[in-house]
């Protein structure tokens, strides 16, 4: 009986459930349209990304427990947190030691320590909260300057927002979220692929 309902609350702590999000349904969204640029060409449009989240998914696994934890806690998808690390770190495969080339980001999320305190070592469920915290800050942000706009308008600034929060300073002049929202379509398109693969 006891091992029962153990594995019961273990199923419940890391399955996927519609509940986890107090900001939509992410596969309510509108498929992005991931569009190239030549200086993007190879590395971008639907299939590449697809390609990537395919691999990347194979380490996200390593960090499930804590994502979905951590989702849990802020009442976000957890698909959306897999998404941001996918889009950040490749989950953890463009990083040394936790740190981007210039040695300026930090961990699987990207936190810039120019503006934060990173928390935690780069692959911990503290650092995940904290970025994921800011996330959650940043969609808030977006609902409370906005009331009128629809939950997708809100979601996808919220996105925006986070990744200017984190010092993740633009390579691109129109991006992120501007002219051609690159940045929040392939982090929408991810954690569509993540949320239909378990997340």
């Amino acid at each position: 009986m006891v091992p029962a309902l153990l594995l019961l609350g273990l199923s419940a702590l890391i399955a996927p459930s519609a509940s986890y999000s107090c900001y939509g349904d992410i596969n309510a969204l509108q498929a992005p349209t991931i569009s190239c640029t030549a200086v993007r060409a190879p590395d971008c449009g639907v299939a590449a990304l697809r390609r990537t989240a395919d691999a990347d998914i194979i380490r996200l696994r390593k960090y499930e427990i804590p994502i979905k934890r951590v989702a849990r806690n802020l009442c976000l998808d957890p698909a959306l947190i897999a998404a941001i690390i996918s889009q950040e770190s490749r989950a953890g495969l463009l990083l040394d030691n936790g740190w981007d080339q210039a040695q300026q980001r930090f961990g699987l999320m990207q936190i810039d320590r120019r503006y934060h305190q990173p928390y935690g070592t780069w692959d911990s469920e503290e650092h995940i909260n904290q970025c994921s915290t800011m996330l959650v800050l940043g969609i808030n942000e977006m609902r409370a300057r906005h009331p009128t706009w629809t939950w997708d308008q809100q979601l996808r600034g919220g996105i925006c927002m986070y990744r200017a929060r984190i010092g993740n300073i633009p390579v691109y002049d129109e991006d992120p979220c501007g002219r051609d929202n690159y940045y929040v379509n392939s982090v929408i398109g991810r954690a569509q692929y993540f949320k239909r693969h378990g997340f």
